[in-house]
């Protein structure tokens, strides 16, 4: 492992892990109204398969973080990667409700150990001066799961069926483990850390605050997010073949939210964190307003896009910073953070949906719990002294 100023190859190699890992976690986004008519299911019981996998994350997660930190990481990452393989080859040939359910629960376990894990390998093949790049390099993985493989995903699951998609992100899966197993060198185990040891990191309650508005605000993006496919066709009118140009162009915002949110992160941490929040949330009420005309409802889902995703680099520096003396534990716990918000997110919006408002009130119910996290962002920065700039890893996380 070379500390050379090139990314070496297994970066990369993380990066089509990342994106192997998000695309199975969104892809359900884009699939939502064939898999509920196959299961003969409401639209949204389908999305409590969204919830389910969330919680996966918020619960295994930590707790597979805590147990698996002691081992050697090259072999925790091809495990890993291997029970993500299994669990979606389950939702390949699921028939059933339950089935999925289960697969999908099996799958969300792997994520939060493997971007936690995953980040602190990828700063160890690099310089310390390039330790940012290589985690947000990883992590972009993510932001193109969401440009690529969703729209990706759900146009194999209109062509053919969407037990394909599931089979495809399978065979990614076995390609990343392969690699892996291929290009990265074991290294010695990690001295034990205690867990009392590591959990102390939960006393500083600033950090607690910025896990606590990362789940806030980012249940605005899942709440819509994950019901985009029946608002597109049942209230802007789009033909359910078109959904994944609809991904396309989210996906697209996603990417340019990104890298804008990085660069002014970096500019003005403070300030970011409020105004990048309160444009989501106006974002989210555009689209609610211009849901009904086409056209309209693309640039506004194109801005909701830009806006959700640029809050991702503040949210994570904010932790970054105040978790610190447990890198790992704090990155998983922040993935989690992400990933309670997907759940209620996954639960408000199928709770709409099926409800007498229906999929065009879910823009706005999607802007309701974001304003709480935005009020407690203000409290928080209100009592803080005015802070030093600090380095940024510009990834979107799991979510």
């Amino acid at each position: 492992m070379s500390l050379t100023s090139r990314m070496p190859i297994q970066i990369w190699i993380l990066t089509l892990s990342a994106f192997a890992i998000g695309t199975a976690e969104f892809l359900i986004a884009g699939i939502l109204p064939q898999v509920a008519d196959s299961l003969k299911i409401s639209t949204g019981q389908a999305g409590n398969l969204i919830t389910a996998y969330a919680l996966a994350i918020v619960i295994g997660g930590p707790l597979l973080t805590l147990w698996l930190s002691r081992f050697e990481k090259r072999n925790v990452l091809i495990v890993l990667m291997g029970l993500f393989v299994a669990g979606n080859l389950m939702s390949a040939f699921s028939t059933d409700y339950t089935t999925l359910m289960i697969s999908r629960v099996v799958a969300g376990l792997t994520q939060g150990p493997f971007y936690g894990i995953g980040a602190v390998v990828a700063t160890r093949m690099v310089a310390d001066n390039m330790a940012g790049r290589a985690v947000g390099q990883m992590f972009g993985g993510l932001t193109l799961a969401n440009v690529l493989g969703v729209p990706a995903g759900a146009w194999i699951g209109n062509a053919f069926d969407w037990h394909t998609t599931f089979l495809v992100v399978s065979v990614m899966g076995v390609i990343a483990m392969l690699m892996i197993a291929a290009t990265i060198t074991r290294t010695p185990a990690d001295k034990p850390t205690s867990v009392l040891t590591q959990l102390s990191v939960f006393r500083d309650r600033n950090l607690l605050a910025s896990l606590a508005f990362t789940m806030l605000g980012w249940v605005g993006f899942m709440t819509l997010y994950g019901y985009i496919a029946p608002v597109a066709e049942q209230i802007a009118g789009f033909d359910r073949s078109a959904i994944t140009w609809v991904l396309v162009v989210v996906g697209a915002g996603l990417v340019v939210g990104n890298s804008i949110g990085g660069r002014t992160a970096d500019a003005n941490l403070r300030r970011s964190l409020i105004v990048w929040p309160v444009a989501m949330i106006a974002a989210l009420v555009l689209v609610g307003f211009v849901a009904p005309y086409k056209w309209l409802f693309l640039v506004a889902a194109f801005i909701y896009g830009v806006t959700t995703f640029a809050n991702l680099p503040p949210m994570q520096m904010r932790v970054m910073k105040y978790g610190a003396k447990a890198p790992e534990l704090a990155a998983t716990a922040n993935i989690s953070a992400f990933n309670i918000a997907n759940a209620l997110g996954g639960s408000i919006g199928g709770a709409v949906i099926d409800s007498h408002l229906g999929a065009s009130a879910i823009p706005f119910a999607a802007a309701i719990v974001p304003v709480l996290g935005l009020l407690l962002i203000l409290s928080q920065e209100a009592r803080l002294p005015k802070q030093p700039k600090i380095a940024a890893a510009c990834a979107a996380p799991g979510n």
